[in-house]
């Protein structure tokens, strides 16, 4: 299913509230979005967990200038440069913010409490120490473009014959529903972000969609071992690019600033 990544939200809107293009309310509201509440635990000079706005601005009073992704997954440490504890977390996580300007990270810590049905989610955001070091693996917006385009042009022959979207009500009901989110008219990322970098994260994050909706339907048409072979092996470089593409679309303000276009 579509969901925004949480370290997404948190890297975008800090990143408008540090150019000072969104105020601190409407940036929270949009970091929290469903969920019940952020903390941030570890921020130097802060003995105990401090709330979202508190904490960018202690944030920014530490140097940070920007909010970086990293989007890790086994084998694929996607914008982390270490340390290894570091890493580590943001690995078993499968996300994180790296601080731009700082040598902080924040990885996030979801709770769920509630009965079912009325699920509240907390998430607290760990800072740890990072290693100042390009990112790893994170390619530039035009990159990230190219290679999604050839990602699908690539996969869709071995993707449609396999029936790798899926289908039925359960697939229908996503698609739908991320449809009716986009007339809705979100806003994908914050402002001061480049139109291309919006481009980029809509059409990665519809790839992504389509490829959990893959992985949640069984093995779709294929039913020999070869053509389940063949459909992961087609899923994976295609999930592999969308989040190479996330990544290079949520970092774009951070390599404009590194480029002087800011």
């Amino acid at each position: 299913m579509l969901s925004e990544r949480r370290s997404g939200r948190l890297a975008a809107w800090g990143n408008g509230l540090l150019a000072g293009l969104v105020s601190p309310d409407d940036a929270v509201l949009a970091i929290v979005g469903e969920d019940a509440v952020h903390r941030v635990e570890g921020l130097p000079g802060e003995p105990a967990a401090v709330g979202l706005t508190l904490a960018l601005g202690r944030l920014r009073s530490l140097g940070v200038t920007g909010l970086r992704v990293a989007l890790p997954a086994p084998g694929h440490p996607l914008g982390l440069s270490g340390p290894p504890e570091f890493n580590a977390r943001a690995m078993e996580a499968e996300e994180a913010v790296v601080c731009y300007g700082a040598a902080l990270g924040l990885v996030p810590e979801v709770y769920e409490a509630g009965p079912e049905g009325d699920v509240h989610v907390e998430v607290v955001w760990q800072v740890l120490p990072v290693r100042e070091a390009p990112p790893a693996d994170v390619p530039s917006l035009g990159e990230a473009e190219r290679e999604l385009a050839e990602a699908l042009r690539e996969a869709t022959e071995v993707l449609s014959r396999l029936d790798v979207a899926g289908s039925g009500p359960v697939a229908e009901a996503a698609l739908d529903a991320y449809r009716a989110r986009a007339e809705r008219g979100r806003e994908v990322l914050a402002p001061g972000y480049p139109p291309r970098a919006v481009r980029v994260l809509e059409l990665a994050q519809r790839v992504g969609l389509l490829v959990s909706l893959a992985y949640e339907n069984g093995h779709g048409a294929a039913v020999t071992s070869g053509e389940m072979a063949a459909r992961s092996q087609a899923l994976r470089p295609v999930e592999r690019t969308a989040r190479r593409a996330q990544v290079a679309a949520y970092n774009a303000y951070v390599e404009e600033r590194e480029r002087g276009v800011r």
